[in-house]
């Protein structure tokens, strides 16, 4: 048999062009890999980027609360009705950290209780830069109301001494205000007078105490009392007023005041409108500061905070649902057919930089204790902070 000599040239440059193949499929894996996992980290870097970017601007939105009290506290309960605003928009804001930029929007679930709905995008996905859109992130902060620590233990707190006559009437007995919603349980019987140790209670003519007790001498009331409500002074909180006017006749200017169809702040005179709680101005609740001495107020009505420097002197049927805390002395003079003069709280330091140092309710005025005007007061004029805990939700 013919023998067959094997031929081998050539399988030199056909072994060499497997061992490319084969190299040049794992180098290309290897790049591959490599791409995915520089993309997978670059995806987290900028997902993390836009989430920190959303929690400065849930933050910020905290922090510049008292800058806004007024517009998120005058929203009503989602979902409102069509024609009442129940959120905020949060434009579009650059992050202080100029990482990116975020906005949202702010909802009032109740009195006390908000939701920053937050969503934000880092700088180089606002761009455009990334491959596949880049990343976003969208958060929500539940957010409640800081009150102010106000002790309300009575219908009426004085430093100084009391007179009431005629038929006036201090109650410290709970009273709902008419028509109001979202009210507590009535509270327990407050006293009807919490005056200090040192100082007195006369009556002439017809008056009426009613209270747990009718009057409730307190050893720990002092002038700090009527200046200090936990962290906040009545300095702080009076610097935090919506409204400040000077001491002044108001004779039947406050009042509620609508301009096409909606609640005018601008009118300094406007302090709500307590009688008609789903009007326009009802959930109106602003801080009023009254400076100087000798301010008269007859009729209309107002709600909220009142703070007055001096003294106060209330005639006719002017109405105030809230707290009123009071420097110097107050007096009242009739009641025009209305149920009271204020609904509340109402305290007077009686402090002896005033002439008079004594309160004095007289004719039919009525100083009626109502827990539902005080925490609806307190609620629309205090401050948004973070829940302590499970406050924070990652939205999709």
């Amino acid at each position: 048999m013919k023998q067959v000599l094997k031929n081998e040239r050539g399988m030199a440059l056909a072994l060499a062009i497997v061992a490319l193949v084969v190299v040049g499929a794992l180098i290309a894996g290897a790049f591959f890999s490599g791409t995915q996992e520089q993309r997978v980290a670059e995806n987290v870097r900028r997902v993390q980027a836009s989430f920190g970017v959303a929690e400065q601007g849930v933050y910020d939105v905290i922090r510049g609360w008292p800058t806004k009290a007024l517009t998120y506290n005058v929203l009503y309960q989602y979902p409102a009705a069509p024609a009442a605003a129940d959120s905020v928009l949060i434009v579009r804001t650059t992050a202080a950290s100029k990482t990116g930029s975020y906005n949202g929007r702010l909802y009032k679930f109740n009195d006390e209780n908000y939701l920053i709905d937050m969503s934000a995008q880092d700088t180089m996905s606002l761009a455009g830069r990334i491959r596949g859109g880049g990343a976003s992130q969208r958060v929500g902060l539940l957010a409640r109301i800081r009150p102010l620590q106000l002790n309300a233990e009575a219908s009426l707190t004085a430093g100084g001494g009391i007179v009431a006559a005629g038929n006036a009437s201090i109650d410290g007995n709970d009273h709902q205000p008419t028509g109001w919603a979202g009210c507590p349980p009535l509270d327990s019987a407050k006293a009807g007078i919490r005056i200090e140790d040192s100082a007195t209670v006369s009556a002439s003519g017809h008056p009426t105490i009613l209270g747990n007790p009718p009057v409730l001498k307190d050893p720990t009331l002092t002038d700090s009392s009527f200046s200090h409500y936990g962290d906040v002074t009545y300095t702080q909180l009076a610097a935090q007023a919506t409204i400040t006017l000077a001491a002044s006749n108001f004779s039947n200017s406050i009042a509620p005041v609508i301009t096409n169809g909606a609640c005018d702040l601008t009118v300094l005179t406007n302090w709500g409108s307590p009688t008609t709680p789903t009007g326009a101005c009802g959930s109106y609740f602003p801080i009023i500061h009254i400076t100087g001495n000798g301010a008269v107020i007859n009729g209309q009505e107002g709600q909220g905070i009142l703070l007055v420097d001096g003294s106060l002197s209330v005639q006719g049927g002017f109405q105030f649902f809230g707290i009123v805390i009071i420097k110097g002395s107050l007096k009242t003079a009739g009641s025009g057919g209305t149920p009271a003069h204020f609904w509340g709280t109402v305290e007077t330091q009686d402090t002896v930089a005033f002439t008079d140092t004594t309160t004095n309710i007289s004719g039919s005025a009525n100083l009626l204790y109502s827990k539902c005007a005080i925490l609806k007061a307190l609620n629309a004029t205090g401050f948004g902070t973070m829940m302590r805990s499970r406050g924070w939700v990652q939205l999709y």
